[in-house]
């Protein structure tokens, strides 16, 4: 296609997608070689009675996956109390968040979140060309219920929080919630992504408040991110229009079939929720003796702010010489963090030893130095 003809194409572009830069396509792909603990999975296999699930939905292979999620939707329901119109099965929960968007939001709309969060929020508001308000978290990161309800965020269509929440690991106790969704007569979506890894959860509130939805995934806490299973739990009459809104085949016969396994088998991750709370635990400790500030996490991640002198970033690619990964973050106040994943025992050890091989080089170079 000549310049000239792209640039006509170009201009056919909807105002919001023109404000989107091509994304390349020659980008580099993770190194094999490197502990991985920038992205919250969960780095443990599926059980075998799962797997075995995923291996005899492969055989279905040239048939197409079941419209509307009926069975995945049943099986959830009737794990969680819940009846089928009160469950959408998505690819993903971020398929879910992203439903919620086109459902709610005009141009020149605006959605509030609790900040910081999930920051591809701010990209989802902005393909719906709404405005996006980011509500910082009150003391001890509580909800600012008064600030959400009269506050800048008065007029937003729906309020966005993640219980525990990402990236900071904290949790809100579930009144908390209970007492604003019951204030507000907006939608309050809970994203509880990491819910299994915490004390408490939101959805018996579904049947309590027509203006709540509760959003989960299958991705951290039961190993499946690369399945992608999710779900959403509300009102059926809100819960349905979403459906309504889904592509045609929005999901797999593998992820079907894991989706309904895990249902039946989760008592069977008991054991890998308590390893990665028994490990989070550790790494919170040594980090501390490391000098670093360990935000308390209800997740299976680590938020810390890095010893005094360097900043996340700076740690980041210190640890990534090592062959360690671990996430940083541009907003304003997570610049002197890194989060950290929990894996492994072998993985945590591996970043540990690069963590105080770091510290003890940083010892080293602000020794003075003696002169004869």
């Amino acid at each position: 296609m000549s310049d000239a003809k792209l640039q006509g194409v170009l201009l056919a572009l909807s105002q919001v997608a023109r404000q989107l830069s091509a994304v390349p396509s020659n980008q580099p792909g993770p190194d094999a070689n490197c502990v991985k603990l920038n992205t919250n999975e969960n780095p443990f296999p599926l059980p075998m009675m799962v797997m075995q699930s995923a291996l005899a939905a492969l055989e279905r292979h040239y048939l197409y996956p079941e419209d509307d999620n009926l069975s995945l939707r049943d099986a959830a329901a009737n794990a969680y109390g819940l009846s089928q119109d009160q469950v959408i099965a998505g690819n993903g929960s971020s398929e879910l968040m992203g439903l919620i968007y086109r459902a709610f939001l005009a141009p020149g709309d605006s959605v509030a979140m609790m900040s910081p969060g999930f920051s591809f929020n701010r990209k989802l508001a902005m393909l719906q060309g709404a405005r996006f308000l980011e509500i910082g978290w009150g003391e001890s990161y509580s909800l600012p219920i008064e600030q959400l309800l009269r506050g800048p965020a008065k007029d937003a269509k729906f309020i966005l929080l993640a219980n525990p929440n990402n990236p900071t690991g904290t949790f809100v106790p579930v009144a908390e919630i209970d007492s604003l969704v019951a204030q507000s007569d907006r939608l309050i979506v809970v994203d509880e992504a990491y819910v299994d890894f915490a004390p408490d959860d939101a959805l018996r509130l579904v049947n309590r408040h027509s203006n709540l939805l509760v959003l989960r995934t299958f991705s951290k806490s039961y190993a499946a991110a690369g399945i992608r299973v999710g779900f959403g739990f509300g009102h059926p009459e809100l819960i349905g229009r979403l459906r309504n809104l889904q592509n045609v085949f929005n999901m797999n016969l593998i992820g079907h079939a894991v989706g309904i396994s895990i249902l039946s088998h989760r008592a069977a991750y008991d054991e890998n929720h308590r390893y990665i709370k028994d490990e989070r635990h550790r790494a919170t400790i040594a980090l501390s003796q490391l000098g670093f500030s360990v935000i308390p996490s209800h997740t299976n991640f680590l938020l810390a702010r890095v010893p005094p002198g360097q900043d996340g970033n700076w740690w980041q690619a210190s640890l990534e010489r090592q062959k360690i990964l671990v996430a940083v973050f541009p907003d304003d106040g997570l610049e002197n963090y890194i989060r950290v994943s929990i894996g492994t025992k072998t993985q945590m050890d591996a970043f540990l030893s690069a963590a105080r091989d770091i510290s003890e080089s940083l010892k080293i170079q602000s020794l003075p130095v003696k002169h004869r």
